[in-house]
């Protein structure tokens, strides 16, 4: 199914209007505020009637079409009212991430000169009041959460009491919102998303709602099996142009969408709701993989035989037939469908997914050797790339025909081709117009000739899908001039059941090092299984038999990498890598000049001898 958007409005700027004629009391989405909670779910009727009065509470305090308005909160429901309220108004709607620091909101909001502030939670309260004392845009503030404002603030109030200005408002301000909303273009800007900042400061990419005209448009046309009777679970950020787009998607396609709040609650979610579909990060699947290689490892040897002979009849069946649109001789069918029963299926359920669709994946490499896993497991990984400069996806796998190792071919009425140095180099509709207010970084952004410049290598391989090969700022030499991408090997590394977090270092040094954050759970039973002594973490990171254990492990990893590529040494961490310490960025990519910075002792101490 494709739209003919050339003559229809903005899809975002009426699709709660529209879905709610089709749907009414059907859920549109699903919530739960607390771990142990219950899910409340809200009719399309119900978001659609908080989407008006939302965007009459925006027009009655003075947002004008083209101002910003903040959103600073995990996911909750009222981002999405604030987003659609926004669109209605033509009001541009600018995303941070919940977890940044009260520099990085100051930040944003001078930036994007954001007007009002939307925040989650009262710690998120505290830091925009801090930075509204501060900047001359924020005149107003206002709190999902029901919380005790500062008895001397007079600008801030909460969504119910911003709503109720809504419901009260009388017939011309209803009139006005749907003039704007009538009179809005493709060209009007979306939304503002602000680059993670790796390598620099921040830049809000310019994302024009012919931008996710295109995007949906695309999506419809690539994915032809989702429909309506699928669910999807929201758990990566909304601030984050994957999810963010995901799920405008899944509303356009009438999905019901439950809204995970909290990420370390998302395994618990999942099993609650049993999602058809998710977008998410490698991350996810390698815990997933880890977790499952652990409990095999655990399996008695004719268990064990039984997984590996599933395994292979798996793998034959979804990637020699399946993946290539091949009839599935009756033998293997019959072959499969015991070993799903037994193996497979079982598997899902403790997932979570056994009613699963597909599974969007980008971000970040995955392992070929996890989607090949997955994919024999019956679970449909759909790998993919992207940018927030791009509207999110540029490739992923094609319903058949797909390759493992790849991240997919080319969307259609998006073009790509490779520039210097390999570099993936974008055009199309989806391709935003620009970074707000910087002239020269949008000048450098593109090639004269106005291909995006993603900073991604790649090759193109004869079938047409693209192959990632290395972030080109994130490449580095060895002091003996050879070239390394720590991405692949971080990859590599990140598969096994005992390794958590990696972050390559080398650069201008003499051999390949790594900072090593262990997947503690794991250790802790590695340790008792072998009657290791052990008090702390700190103690688990220090033991020779564990260092030992690690290296062995690393080697038969390395195997393949050339060796001027292969990790010689490496430090355990007793604690992970996070955002708030500045080891992360908002997408959960390291920071390497942090790590650089913060761990130089220790970086040092592997090159001293």
């Amino acid at each position: 199914m494709s739209l003919n958007f050339v003559f229809m409005p903005n899809i975002l700027t009426s699709l709660i209007g529209k879905q709610t004629l089709k749907y009414g009391e059907r859920a549109a989405f699903s919530f739960k505020a607390e771990p142990q909670g219950k899910w409340i779910d809200t009719s399309w009727n119900e978001f659609s009637h908080k989407v008006d009065m939302a965007a009459c509470s925006l027009e009655i305090l003075g947002m004008e079409p083209e101002a910003t308005v903040g959103v600073f909160s995990a996911n909750r429901p009222e981002i999405l009212i604030t987003d659609f309220a926004a669109f209605a108004n033509r009001v541009v709607p600018v995303s941070i991430y919940s977890t940044s620091s009260e520099e990085q909101v100051e930040y944003i909001v001078n930036d994007a000169r954001i007007n009002m502030l939307f925040v989650g939670n009262e710690e998120q309260y505290h830091i925009a009041r801090k930075v509204q004392k501060r900047s001359r845009h924020i005149q107003q503030i206002v709190v999902y959460q029901n919380i005790n404002l500062q008895p001397d603030d007079c600008r801030t109030m909460t969504f119910e009491s911003f709503l109720k200005l809504g419901e009260a408002a009388g017939e011309s301000c209803h009139e006005v919102v749907e003039s704007r909303r009538s009179s809005a273009t493709g060209s009007d800007l979306a939304t503002l998303l602000y680059t993670s900042g790796t390598t620099g400061e921040p830049k809000g990419a310019m994302l024009t709602h012919d931008c996710f005209n295109a995007a949906l448009d695309i999506h419809l046309e690539r994915l032809p099996m989702l429909s309506d009777k699928d669910t999807s679970i929201c758990f990566l950020p909304l601030s984050h142009i994957f999810e963010k787009a995901w799920t405008f998607f899944c509303l356009l396609k009438g999905m019901k969408v439950y809204i995970n709040h909290d990420p370390r609650d998302i395994q618990n979610s999942i099993r609650e709701v049993h999602p058809t579909c998710m977008c998410s990060v490698p991350r996810f699947w390698e815990k997933v993989y880890a977790a499952v290689q652990a409990k095999i490892s655990r399996m008695n040897p004719l268990q064990k035989l039984l997984v590996k002979r599933a395994l292979k009849v798996g793998a034959r069946r979804n990637l020699d037939y399946v993946r290539l649109g091949r009839k599935v001789p009756a033998w293997l069918a019959a072959q499969y469908r015991f070993y799903d029963s037994k193996v497979f299926a079982p598997m899902r359920k403790v997932i979570g997914i056994e009613h699963g669709n597909i599974f969007p994946t980008a971000g970040a490499p995955l392992s070929a050797n996890i989607v090949e896993f997955l994919h024999s497991c019956g679970i449909n990984i759909v790998i993919g790339y992207g940018l927030s400069e791009t509207t999110a996806t540029v490739t992923c796998f094609p319903t058949v025909g797909y390759e493992i190792g790849t991240v997919g071919t080319v969307l259609p009425r998006i073009q790509v081709k490779l520039g210097a140095d390999n570099e993936i180099l974008v055009k199309g509709p989806t391709v935003m117009t620009g970074y707000f207010n910087k002239p020269e970084e949008t000048a450098n952004a593109f090639t004269d000739d106005g291909w995006f410049r993603t900073g991604d290598a790649g090759v193109i391989d004869d079938t047409g899908a693209l192959i990632l090969t290395e972030r080109i700022k994130d490449l580095f030499k060895t002091s003996n001039g050879k070239y390394i991408a720590p991405q692949a090997i971080e990859s590599r590394l990140g598969e096994d059941k005992y390794i958590e977090q990696v972050a390559v270092i080398g650069d201008q040094r003499k051999y390949v090092t790594a900072i090593i954050i262990p997947a503690f759970e794991a250790l802790k039973e590695y340790a008792r299984k072998k009657k290791i002594q052990y008090k702390s973490v700190y103690d688990l990171v220090n033991n020779s038999e564990i260092r030992r254990m690690i290296q062995e492990r690393i080697d038969k990893l390395q195997n393949g990498f050339a060796n001027y590529e292969k990790v010689k040494k490496f430090t355990l961490l007793p604690k992970e890598f996070s955002m708030e310490t500045g080891e992360l960025t908002n997408t959960l990519k390291i920071r390497r000049p942090v790590i650089n910075r913060k761990y130089a002792h220790e970086i040092e101490a592997m090159y001293a001898q």
